[in-house]
């Protein structure tokens, strides 16, 4: 079959390949703990779908503005104002369907073929994916577990050159956790100061999961103001993954062009979501509140459980809710049926098909020394994931 040339850029997430695995096995009978989730556990909270219900009543069942009725993007702005202190207008908001989405239309409406796209290791797996799916070239900065896996403003000044279109980078991170500090982004905003060609994609999405201080967001710097574009959206914070609606804050101009580009590939996102969004942006937190006070008790549990792994060496996440352990050390060891452990890639496979516990390998994220574990599960399948991982791991020779 003659597909276009197009679909050897880039390869399938490596996130979505592992739960489809995990689907595959259940459906066969096997019990399958799945640490590989991406998305909170908790259904969406009753005033949200509420809203919806309304909105389906009073017939929301028409086209809307490709970026999203005015009254929405309306409520993003407020919502910036209040959590973020970030004054925006809503001709700088567009609505798509998911923060996948948004990034996907902010690298396509900037980078141009052989521009250069700086991202710190590790990164969400579809930002080098979009990267070389518009053409352009990821420049891969590895940050390391001792940097707390943030990128420094040294780093950051040496991996800047001519070539250089776009800085991408999440905070809190998917997958390290990481969560950078007013001064640590003082530091970095410096840097991009002596680069005006350099925009920032600021991806704060896990915003509302930061389990010390408050976050903290790259576009407060007046400076960066024109250059920087926030994604965000509803689905980690207000449990609304099959919602899908992300959202850009970004300079008029590349509001613009995102609009431009989505009018020829989706046009707006559901109205009913929308309508579903205003509730969750505007109104009673308390429920994402409860969700964290929750990820904090699995978070305490997890680190509690991976010290009674030897073998795994791994940092307090400062936000998201997933762990990113180092497992080199089980690297040339043999499973029982002499199979040999070769990287992170087959040690994930080794969990899945033998201990029947999904996790996400490293490579993916550009750190091919670790995997990912989620903890956006109960404790007691948390509790029973990691037993089963500690099993498995104990007996390679």
């Amino acid at each position: 079959m003659a597909l276009s040339s197009l679909m050897t850029r880039f390869n399938e997430p490596e996130t979505l390949k592992m739960a489809k695995l995990g689907r595959e096995l259940r459906a066969k009978g096997f019990d399958i703990t799945d640490l590989s989730l991406g998305e909170p556990d908790f259904d969406t909270p009753d005033h949200i779908k509420e809203a919806a219900k309304k909105a389906i009543d009073e017939n929301y069942s028409h086209y809307t503005p490709v970026a999203g009725y005015l009254d929405v993007r309306q409520a993003v702005c407020e919502k910036l104002k209040r959590d973020n202190g970030l004054a925006y207008t809503p001709e700088q908001i567009v609505l798509s369907t998911g923060a996948k989405q948004s990034i996907a239309n902010t690298v396509l409406a900037l980078v141009d073929v052989g521009e250069e796209v700086v991202i710190p290791t590790p990164y969400w797996v579809t930002y080098s994916e979009i990267v070389r799916l518009a053409g352009g070239v990821p420049h891969f900065v590895k940050t390391t577990l001792d940097s707390g896996f943030k990128i420094t403003p040294v780093q950051l000044e040496a991996a800047i050159n001519e070539k250089t279109k776009l800085f991408m980078f999440s905070s809190p991170c998917n997958p390290s956790g990481a969560v950078y500090s007013l001064e640590e982004l003082t530091a970095l905003a410096e840097v991009f100061k002596k680069h005006p060609q350099v925009y920032i994609m600021s991806d704060e999405i896990y915003e509302h999961i930061i389990f010390s201080g408050r976050h903290e967001s790259i576009a407060q710097f007046d400076f960066l103001r024109d250059r920087v574009i926030i994604i965000n959206g509803l689905s980690k914070g207000f449990a609304m993954t099959g919602w899908r609606l992300g959202y850009i804050a970004a300079p008029v101009e590349i509001a613009k062009a995102i609009d431009k580009l989505q009018g020829q590939f989706t046009s707006a996102t559901s109205s009913i979501t929308q309508r579903a969004a205003i509730e969750a942006l505007g109104n009673n937190l308390k429920p994402t509140a409860d969700m964290l006070t929750q990820f904090v008790a699995r978070r305490k549990r997890v680190l509690e459980l991976v010290k009674d792994i030897p073998g795994l060496v791994c940092n307090e996440p400062e936000g998201a809710f997933y762990i990113f352990p180092n497992v080199k050390s089980f690297f040339g060891k043999k499973t029982p049926d002499g199979q040999m452990v070769e990287d992170a890639d087959a040690l994930c496979m080794y969990l899945l098909n033998d201990a029947h516990v999904s996790s996400v390998s490293g490579k993916a994220f550009g750190e091919p020394d670790c995997i990912r574990l989620s903890f956006a599960n109960s404790i007691t399948n948390i509790e029973k994931g990691f037993a089963k991982i500690k099993q498995a791991l104990g007996v390679l020779s």
